[in-house]
């Protein structure tokens, strides 16, 4: 058996990790175990890597990391030879376990090939290193990072010189060169102190820090309507562990907000995240220290973000003292309207103007920006997708760029970053928060305004959790849906199917026309009532996800409707897999 002869391979290595060998010492009579650590190799993708750490060639580990690393580095090296340029990469962390560790052996494999390592002193937010990889003129970024995933996790992202998540075209590339590499065991790294004589190393300075924070208060909308002095809100914030601990008070304070409480428990960089189940601020229950702290305070607004500060999380406070949590489309929908009315106001608003959402963020971004006169961009699910429209729609001067969005809490103001950016995120949201309560109102006030103006629009994520080895049956399932040629859903005709990776939408008389985006396994459905449910396998995780939306006049027919449609949506899936 091949996994047997690879596990036996790693077994008898005589330079092992101290740790991973003890590991493979007990793993060795559990064949279950060994079968699903070597049968295969952890897959490459437009996200990098990503999963559990441990021993094996399907696990992330310092072996692991070499090789990617090394295929990386063919790539660069391939790829900047024909253009005559030197490859430099910028390199950062969060604050996981062995996080520290694979970034210096990822620079050791790079300046062993003569590739600079620009690295980060620390662990360092995500979009300071998209901000880096810009401003360093860098050949390529990587950031050892499992974002919102459970402590056990870690992963490696690659970012292109634009500053942006690699998409298809870039990770087809680097996976050909990975898939060269045949022994992950004994890739060889280079010596960093001599690296750094000869100017193959060298540490990100704060100077790139500084430039970051004073565009970051160039985003700032509050000259219409404040003055000076503090910003009238009452902000606390907790960064789960994370990188955000440093960056995101100094980003608010910037901003005036002089009235910040930090969670102190959850501001020490703990890898295991002792506080919360996992770092993730979608999640409500790691709220529960902030919550405490808000009520001390009596904090108009919560605000958390992940291990890598590129996500963030909102509570507000309501008008009987107890905090409600707003969903990212929420969110990025109230910013959306903050941000364009704005701007409207100081004559600002470009006629040229785009937002950026994803296909399966609320339809109400698209109404409020038509609103303003503003065109709507969707393209497919995650963040690098949009950094790409950046790149061909506004690098080029076609457009200009006012906001991007996705419903996993997501957003971007300034394209001087190119990834979905918690520290503007967080300026912008506590920004907001102070205008409305200077006029009086909450974040929920403002929220009831757009739907008032715009319908009451409602959605909801389903994750439909495998084990590692029923990942057949997410296959399964878009196999079965693409042969099922659905023609309803909850006794509604289903007047639009869109196939992302036929990249064919199909209207209800069977006439089709091509979706320009890049193939994605995903399948969106458009209801007669404009309700619409979308199904795509995780790229990360073995799951399945279910996208959910509704609209409706009243906020309580919306979420009996969304419920329903819930039910239904979900039945087929399980019937479809045989969960």
């Amino acid at each position: 058996m091949e996994y047997r002869k690879k596990y036996q391979q790693w077994l008898e290595f005589s330079g092992m990790d101290e740790e991973l060998g003890r590991e493979l010492t007990k793993i060795s009579l559990d064949e279950n175990e060994i079968a699903n650590r070597f049968s295969k190799e952890i897959a490459f993708g437009t996200g990098g890597i990503r999963g559990r750490m441990g021993v094996g060639t399907a696990l992330i580990n310092i072996y692991v990391v070499r090789k990617v690393t090394l295929g990386l580095a063919r790539y660069l090296l391939n790829a900047c030879l024909k253009e005559g340029k030197q490859p430099s990469v910028v390199i950062a962390c969060d604050t996981r376990r062995n996080s520290e560790r694979f970034v210096r052996a990822t620079a050791e494999v790079l300046t062993n090939h003569g590739i600079k390592a620009w690295v980060f002193p620390e662990p360092t937010p995500t979009p300071l290193l998209s901000f880096a990889v810009r401003e360093l003129q860098a050949s390529a970024g990587v950031v050892i990072t499992a974002s919102h995933n459970p402590p056990t996790d870690n992963g490696y992202k690659v970012y292109g010189p634009d500053g942006g998540q690699i998409t298809d075209y870039l990770a087809h590339a680097i996976t050909a060169h990975i898939l060269q590499v045949e022994d992950a065991l004994t890739i060889p790294g280079g010596d960093l102190e001599e690296a750094e004589k000869n100017g193959l190393f060298e540490r990100v300075g704060a100077e790139i820090d500084n430039r970051y924070y004073k565009l970051l208060q160039g985003i700032s909308l509050s000259s219409t309507w404040w003055s000076k002095g503090p910003l009238p809100v009452r902000v606390v914030y907790t960064p789960l562990h994370g990188t955000g601990g440093k960056a995101i008070p100094r980003a608010l304070i910037n901003a005036r907000v002089t009235e910040l409480f930090l969670v102190s428990k959850q501001l020490e960089t703990d890898p295991n995240c002792s506080t919360v189940q996992s770092p993730n601020p979608e999640d409500w229950e790691v709220y529960n220290m902030a919550i405490t702290l808000g009520e001390k305070e009596q904090a108009d607004l919560l605000l958390a973000t992940d291990l890598d500060a590129d996500r963030l999380g909102a509570a507000v406070r309501n008008t009987s003292g107890r905090y409600v949590p707003l969903t990212g489309n929420q969110i990025g929908c109230l910013l959306l309207d903050y941000i364009l009315s704005q701007r409207k106001k100081q004559g600002k608003l470009p006629s040229n103007g785009i937002v950026i959402q994803t296909v399966v963020t609320s339809a109400m971004g698209k109404a409020i920006a038509a609103d303003y006169g503003v065109e709507t961009i969707e393209t497919l699910t995650g963040f690098k997708y949009i950094g790409e429209q950046i790149k061909e729609r506004v690098d080029s001067g076609q457009n200009v760029f006012l906001f991007g969005f996705e419903e996993s809490y997501g957003y971007l103001a300034g394209d001087f970053v190119r990834d979905k950016d918690g520290i503007q995120a967080s300026q912008l949201v506590a920004e907001m928060t102070a205008y409305y309560k200077h006029k009086q109102m909450t974040l929920l006030d403002a929220l009831e305004q757009l739907f008032l103006a715009h319908g009451y629009f409602q959605e909801e994520l389903l994750n439909l959790n495998l084990a590692e080895n029923e990942l057949y049956r997410v296959e399964q399932v878009m196999t079965k849906l693409r042969g099922a040629g659905l023609l309803e859903m909850n006794g509604l005709t289903i007047i639009r199917a869109d196939d992302y990776l036929k990249q064919l939408s199909t209207d209800v008389q069977g006439n089709q026309t091509p979706i320009m985006l890049p193939a994605s396994d995903a399948l969106k459905y458009v209801l007669a009532d404009l309700s619409w449910f979308c199904i795509r396998p995780s790229g990360t995780e073995p799951k399945i996800k279910i996208y959910l939306g509704v609209k409706e006049d009243n906020a309580d027919i919306a979420a009996a409707k969304l419920s329903v449609l819930k039910e239904k949506v979900l039945a087929l899936v399980k019937m479809e897999s045989g969960y």
